[in-house]
């Protein structure tokens, strides 16, 4: 399938110029494509709280002849979408455990090296710099970005404080976490394709309240470019039933790396402090091993805690 004309394309290409009601069209389409690939026009409309004859004229601002055509391209493109597996099956149906484990690792090292030559070290520097004199940041991250999302929080919160990650099933109740957000705040919002309409509604938002917004995505022409104006790009490409996540990941690595070292004085008093609270409030043994400290490793477990007991 050509992706530059199929429907998903289309409406992303579009997005930033469709009025209200086939926004709202657009939105439900993105994030419920199985169900509104068989629905009627009249169906559609009701379920978005919109008129028949308007969705009608949003298939015809697509280019399509009318909202048979667009239903029918909308129900090809969910077709081919679940047919992946039968297509890894194809590729990979013949190859040995091993060679499906270098395959995979392979194309994973090749989009970390097509990251590296198209990443605008301008953009990334502009990043850190913004991530650093907000006031807030707010992360958002949807479906299988979400993991990209937590991992960007956890460490952001060890570099500084006023660290939101926006979570929810809704765009309004994404809305009411962002109520207060304005100037002086950053948003970061991460999508590949495909990509969330919630997550871009949210950049919107900000973008709206004159909130800085950054963008992790995979190419110039994301939709999530739209209302960002620092463009962190990605490759991220299906190579399997699963999007492949390792190049972000190693971005967004890059990223808390960076602003360690612009604040280093505030990693070691947040690591200190969660020192402090290990010692504090675990009962015999750290959850987690601390590899500078080789006597975790010399040390026998049961010594470990006779230790820790004639210490209490």
């Amino acid at each position: 399938m050509d992706t530059k004309y199929d429907t998903i394309s289309r409406i992303n290409e579009k997005f930033n110029k469709m009025s209200k009601s086939h926004k709202k069209i657009a939105t439900y389409i993105i994030d419920h494509y199985e169900q509104a690939a068989f629905m009627t026009a009249a169906k559609l409309g009701k379920t978005v709280g919109i008129s028949e004859s308007t969705v009608v004229r949003f298939a015809y601002a697509l280019d399509y002849e009318g909202y048979p055509e667009f239903q029918e391209a909308l129900a090809e493109w969910v077709k081919d979408k679940l047919n992946s597996v039968q297509r890894i099956g194809a590729k990979y149906g013949k190859s040995t455990q091993s060679e499906i484990l270098t395959s995979v690792l392979s194309a994973d090292m090749e989009k970390i090296n097509d990251t590296i030559e198209h990443v605008d070290p301008q953009a990334f520097e502009t990043a850190v710099d913004i991530i650093l004199n907000a006031k807030h940041v707010y992360i958002i991250g949807i479906r299988s970005c979400k993991p990209l999302a937590e991992f960007l929080h956890f460490y952001l919160n060890m570099v500084r404080g006023e660290v939101y990650l926006l979570s929810s099933t809704s765009t309004s109740e994404i809305f009411e976490q962002m109520l207060r957000i304005n100037e002086k705040d950053v948003i970061i919002g991460i999508s590949f394709p495909r990509y969330s309409m919630r997550t871009l509604k949210a950049m919107e938002m900000a973008n709206d309240k004159n909130a800085k917004v950054i963008t992790i995505t995979d190419t110039i022409h994301s939709p999530m470019c739209l209302y960002s104006s620092c463009n962190l790009m990605a490759r991220s490409d299906m190579v399997s039933i699963v999007d492949s996540l390792v190049a972000p990941l190693s971005l967004i690595n890059a990223l808390v790396v960076a602003l360690c070292l612009k604040r280093p004085e505030d990693v070691r008093q947040s690591l200190e402090s969660l020192e402090y609270a290990w010692d504090n409030y675990q009962v015999y043994l750290k959850d987690e091993i601390n590899f500078i400290d080789e006597d975790t490793f010399f040390v026998p477990l049961q010594s470990q805690m006779e230790q820790k007991k004639r210490k209490r």
